[in-house]
């Protein structure tokens, strides 16, 4: 099959023909119809994540058709449209069995842990557990976010944020995630300030419902809930100092190579403040967001800005280091 393949952090990634994947007797191997290419990935190339295997085939985000099944598999089959969490979990620690498959113990994550979707195949274990049926009025272009960025914001802002009707929402970096917590935070009724350098991405967020925009965080203040979700120490402390007191923070982007910054924790104790981590959504929480989405309260479509196919996949991946190379929605690659 053809995949996106890289050696060694930060070198060269190709395209280039591989061994199919096996299936695994719990799993299935699903044939890619679309693919999500989300900064994650360009962390996880540049070895900001030093735990991958290599060499590695990138991807998180997929939507495609189960093409095999392994035998110790009884909800799905081949023909079935899905896609998956990001994270995928195994049904059975201690933390799964609380419901709390997000933050499994022994999670597997395509694209970090083993062979991800930047393929023609991409092989998922314990597909009882992480598979979700994607209904046929969403696309595969607008499945493809389902996976990681979409979910993730949906998450973000409703279980973790609990974002409420009336609330001061601000989105920190309006990228594929911020765009979509925009929208999503906005469903619920909040007036949602959208905060990026990009004229393009302030743009967005205006048309993703943002009531304001500004390119920066100086002078907002009286947030009831922010969210950094470009992810960098500097936007983690610059949406902090917005919270009202006993406001809540909520971090969704990852830090890159500095995972353990100085954070304001004196103003966090005299306010109050509440500082929460959101790591995607499990696939048994799906069916509220789309619900949501069937029901046109969300939609996922308009937060598409580009699509590319598999040859284009190593330049564009190199690419998003750059400064605003995010800005303006979600790139998809479809096979």
């Amino acid at each position: 099959m053809r995949a996106v393949v890289y050696e060694r952090f930060g070198g060269p990634i190709d395209l280039r023909e591989v061994p199919s994947p096996v299936c695994p007797d719990d799993g299935v191997v699903v044939a890619v119809a679309a693919t999500g290419l989300c900064r994650s990935d360009w962390h996880g190339w540049q070895g900001h994540d030093p735990d991958i295997p290599l060499p590695n085939i990138p991807g998180h985000e997929l939507v495609g058709t189960v093409v095999e099944v392994g035998a110790g598999v009884t909800r799905w089959s081949p023909g079935d449209r899905v896609t998956a969490p990001f994270v995928c979990a195994c049904g059975t620690c201690p933390t799964c069995l609380r419901g709390d498959h997000q933050v499994c113990e022994r999670q597997e994550q395509p694209g970090f842990t083993h062979a991800g979707s930047f393929a023609d195949l991409v092989a998922l274990r314990h597909a009882d557990v992480n598979l979700v049926a994607v209904p046929d009025v969403i696309s595969d272009e607008a499945a493809a976010a389902l996976g990681c960025r979409f979910a993730t914001a949906y998450r973000a802002v409703t279980a973790v944020g609990e974002v409420r009707d009336g609330e001061r929402v601000a989105v920190h970096g309006c990228g594929g995630v911020g765009l979509a917590a925009v929208m999503i935070a906005a469903s619920r009724g909040a007036t949602v300030i959208g905060v990026d350098p990009s004229d393009r991405s302030r743009a967005m967020a205006r048309e993703m419902g943002a009531a304001e925009v500004a390119d920066s965080a100086d002078g907002l203040r009286d947030i009831d809930c922010s969210l950094d979700a470009f992810g960098s120490p500097a936007t983690m402390r610059a949406s902090i100092a917005t919270l009202r007191p006993r406001g809540r923070h909520v971090q969704v982007g990852l830090l890159g190579a500095d995972t353990d910054p100085a954070v304001p924790m004196g103003a966090v104790v005299a306010r109050e403040l509440r500082l929460l981590g959101s790591h995607g959504m499990a696939a048994h929480e799906y069916p509220a967001m789309l619900d949501d989405i069937a029901r046109g309260a969300i939609d996922p479509r308009p937060l598409l800005r580009d699509v590319i196919g598999l040859d284009d996949a190593p330049s564009r991946l190199a690419e998003l280091g750059a400064p605003g190379a995010g800005a303006g929605g979600v790139t998809v690659i479809r096979l």
